[in-house]
């Protein structure tokens, strides 16, 4: 005679809806964490040098106030040559230069959003020169100049955009992995280490030597996605032995829906709406984007910060780690001796 296993017990609806309930806040969460930059994004603190005649330059000055205000953070240099020199070391994204040969300089490797608005203020200057001159003379010429373009291979930015992302998720996923598979507190960090010289050599390998979106010193660009995948992973392993399994979904968390949205790695910071744009670069995402970016196209650009940031975020986890990793050792060594069973598995782990 058979027997007839017993159903399972119906789900209760108080807790189907619940679930429904949680599902979709989880959607909706997610929804704004990535459409909520670009969408409030908008063009304002563009830092602009400008240089000619003083008359002329308060002239454009009150202009682009009046026409634009709030777009443009401006600084006023002597030459042409000092505000080409701030924008290859990124302290400025373009520069308006008067007089008698106008011209408006471009980095369309800021992004072709910041060109876009600097073509406009061309044919506005353009516009203003017209309307000036005299009826029988033949007004100068607007220039525009991209003193830093885009790489061919990637004339549009959208590349060097997207770079950014295979770091976040290819951090995220090489952290979680670790954790869940590797025993041991050396091997782990020891496995991190490894994957991420390989999986930034590989991420290289295909952006730059494939696609030809990176540009620029190879070595240097592979240290510095090596350690945007470091920065990542650690972190989601150190948080894992730090406060066990929670922390793993809290380093994705921190990683995908609250760093990575605010990275501006498609838009400039200066976009974001005041403090996130600050703030983005403050975490691995940030600072990996703006550290290609200037690695591939602005060698004059001070890195230090974007270094500082993805080795910051790089100890912080090794520290997390070692901390878990001695704390454990206590549990063991002052409740071994008395139950081995009632010690939790985490805490035998072996080094």
């Amino acid at each position: 005679m058979s027997v007839v296993p017993a159903a399972a017990p119906h789900t209760k609806w108080s807790r189907v809806v619940l679930i429904a309930i949680a599902a979709a806040s989880i959607v909706g969460v997610v929804l704004l964490a990535f459409t909520w930059a670009g969408i409030t994004s908008s063009a304002k603190n563009i830092p602009l040098a400008v240089t000619g005649p003083d008359a002329q330059v308060q002239a454009l000055e009150k202009a682009l106030e009046d026409k634009a205000a709030g777009t443009f953070t401006i600084t006023t240099v002597a030459t042409r040559d000092a505000a080409t020199a701030l924008i290859r070391s990124r302290d400025a994204y373009g520069a308006v230069v008067l007089g008698q040969a106008p011209e408006v300089l471009t980095a369309s490797a800021n992004g072709t959003v910041v060109s876009q608005v600097l073509t406009g203020v061309a044919q506005q200057l353009q516009l203003q020169i017209n309307q000036a001159a005299p009826a029988a003379a033949v007004a100068p010429k607007v220039a525009v100049t991209d003193v830093v373009p885009l790489a061919a291979s990637d004339a549009k930015g959208t590349g060097l955009a997207l770079a950014g992302f295979p770091m976040a998720f290819g951090g995220m996923i090489g952290g979680i992995l670790v954790s869940l598979v590797v025993v041991g507190n050396r091997r782990r960090l020891g496995a991190l280490a490894l994957y991420s010289i390989l999986a930034g050599g590989i991420i290289v390998l295909v952006m730059q030597g494939l696609y030809g979106v990176l540009q620029g010193n190879v070595a240097l660009n592979g240290l510095g996605a090596a350690l945007a995948l470091l920065g990542t992973s650690s972190l989601i392993v150190g948080l894992n032995a730090l406060i066990g399994t929670a922390g793993i979904p809290v380093g994705a968390v921190t990683t995908m829906l609250i760093a990575n949205p605010i990275s501006a790695a498609t838009t400039p910071m200066q976009f974001l709406p005041d403090p996130w744009g600050t703030i983005g670069q403050w975490f691995v995402p940030g600072a990996s984007t703006t550290l290609l970016r200037d690695l591939s196209y602005f060698p004059d650009a001070n890195a230090l910060f974007p270094w500082l940031v993805l080795a910051g975020w790089t100890s912080a986890g090794v520290v997390f780690a070692m901390i878990g990793h001695f704390r454990n050792q206590e549990v063991v060594h002052v409740e071994g001796s008395l139950d081995p069973e009632s010690v939790p598995a985490a805490a035998t782990t072996r080094s």
